[in-house]
């Protein structure tokens, strides 16, 4: 018989399972919403051994502070540092699989592929997760030596999604990004000076300090 394993550990494991028992707080929930919408993602702990999903994401060396900052967010979902894959010095973090987590895959993937959720709206009202989908996803635009605008990455979204996530940004925010093709995809770029000063309100008191960068 196959034993899971979580994190290097026995999934069974009365500690593990306590786990298990407890839900993720407010600012936990914020925290991977946001990372869902960049550079997060859900997968089983063991390939066709757990029924229920972890959060894992992987960030360059470079972004160590940041990786730091979300792993102590997130305990005690997180059993082990994140760990350091030498061949592309990319830091990965994960956390145990989660019954919670695996409602969120429901939210935000159809037929393995991420889609946006239908709780978008509600999501996009919250600073935090607007903040950790920009310091996953986003960037500032600097031209001739001044902030130009924000990108925000959304290229792993259809037309129609970022149809919607520009729809939300105006109606909760009054924010008027605009959408632009990117190659074969498309993304939001905010670029009217009101609106960037607003987007920059909304998210400045959830960017951590290693990623104050993208704000220009």
């Amino acid at each position: 018989m196959v034993i899971p394993r979580e994190a290097r550990r026995i999934t069974y494991s009365s500690e593990i399972r306590q786990l298990k028992k407890i839900s993720l707080n407010k600012e936990q929930v914020s925290i991977v919403h946001g990372s869902l919408l960049g550079d997060g993602c859900l997968h089983t702990a063991w390939k066709g051994t757990s029924k229920n999903y972890r959060f894992a994401k992987t960030h360059s060396i470079k972004q160590k502070a940041y990786v730091d900052w979300m792993h102590e967010k997130l305990k005690p979902f997180l059993l082990t540092a994140p760990t350091l894959y030498q061949p592309t010095q990319a830091l990965k973090l994960r956390t145990i699989s989660h019954p919670e987590l695996t409602k969120l895959r429901k939210q935000f993937y159809q037929g393995g592929k991420k889609v946006l959720p239908d709780n978008i709206e509600t999501i996009i009202q919250d600073p935090l997760s607007v903040a950790v989908w920009f310091m996953d996803d986003g960037n500032a635009v600097i031209r001739n030596d001044a902030l130009a605008g924000y990108h925000l990455n959304t290229q792993s979204f259809s037309l129609k999604e970022n149809e919607r996530i520009k729809k939300a940004f105006t109606q909760l925010h009054d924010i008027h990004p605009m959408i632009e093709k990117n190659k074969q995809w498309y993304r939001l770029g905010i670029w009217r000076k009101e609106s960037r000063s607003k987007f920059a309100d909304l998210i400045d008191r959830c960017i951590i300090t290693s990623m104050r960068y993208k704000l220009g």
